[in-house]
């Protein structure tokens, strides 16, 4: 989830749907209750842990973390130089996952149907809108780790992108690059401030939702991730650029066809493949763990 959410396009989500953690994950989340701050206030500490899904939390968040310090400048590095290779894997990630959410519907119907086209048509329009140009402010860093942590525990929207449209991917991303320095600390330390608010409530209102109406929020979440699928198709056409807070910034692009058939062709075909097969095989090893 963590490599996931490092990339602009791709969801930590779609990689907690495909294995099988999901649910387990929005549960807990909503651990993190009233009765577990009740704890904390009387310095009850051991009935707060009692109360959280402490082994849970702590092995996937500390994976997540190690996964986007450790990956932050490589993934910089692959989408800088490698674009197209690199969307060639993820793209292939992402056709699997919707394959593999989708037969998780267990009755397609004309409300799941719906349901599906609503979700894709929001991810659409999401992913077309431009990358801005946002204030540095703190309350604007807070504002932007509740919507990012929001995407993120969405298949199909990632919270990388929603940065990106906020322009503050860099600047999260730079302040990791040296963490321990007062001024990016301070950064990161309100950006996660903002996670934590955005997650303790939307987490609740995603779990509610699978609960009562499991199909149709399943079939909402495979529509997000087919809506999202034309910001990650491998092979764009520069159109417009522009240089923001330093940086040349791509504003418009659009999807080409392979233009040669050649061995960069075989390789990117060979990455989507490698990416499909990769996600059966998360699938298939999360049946083995159940």
């Amino acid at each position: 989830m963590g490599a996931a959410d490092t990339v602009p396009g791709v969801s930590g989500g779609t990689i907690a749907l495909i294995t099988g953690i999901y649910e387990d994950l929005l549960s807990a989340i909503k651990s993190a209750n009233t009765q577990m701050a009740a704890s904390i206030l009387r310095f009850d500490l051991k009935g707060a842990i009692c109360e959280l899904h402490i082994r849970f939390i702590l092995s996937l968040f500390l994976g997540i973390g190690i996964a986007i310090l450790s990956l932050a400048r490589l993934m910089n590095y692959l989408l800088a130089n490698h674009a197209m290779l690199t969307w060639s894997l993820f793209f292939g990630l992402i056709v699997a996952s919707i394959w593999v959410v989708g037969k998780q519907v267990e009755k397609w119907t004309p409300g799941t149907g719906a349901s599906f086209l609503i979700g894709a048509g929001v991810a659409f329009v999401i992913v077309n809108l431009m990358p801005a140009s946002t204030p540095e402010d703190l309350w604007f860093i807070f504002l932007s780790g509740v919507l990012a942590i929001c995407a993120m525990i969405l298949p199909g929207l990632s919270g990388a992108f929603i940065l990106l449209i906020l322009g503050k991917y860099e600047f999260i991303i730079a302040t990791l690059k040296n963490p321990f320095l007062f001024e990016n600390f301070e950064i990161i330390i309100v950006f996660l401030s903002g996670c934590a608010v955005g997650l303790a409530g939307f987490a609740r209102f995603l779990a509610l939702l699978l609960q009562k109406y499991h199909n149709l929020t399943l079939a909402f979440l495979t529509g997000l991730m087919f809506g999202s699928m034309r910001k990650i198709w491998p092979w764009k056409e520069t159109l417009e650029t522009a240089v923001i807070h330093g940086k040349l910034r791509v504003l418009k692009e659009r999807n080409i066809w392979p233009e040669t058939i050649d061995s960069n062709l075989a390789f990117a075909v060979c990455l989507i493949i490698a990416g499909f097969l990769a996600v059966l095989a998360l699938e298939r090893l999360s049946h083995v763990k159940d």
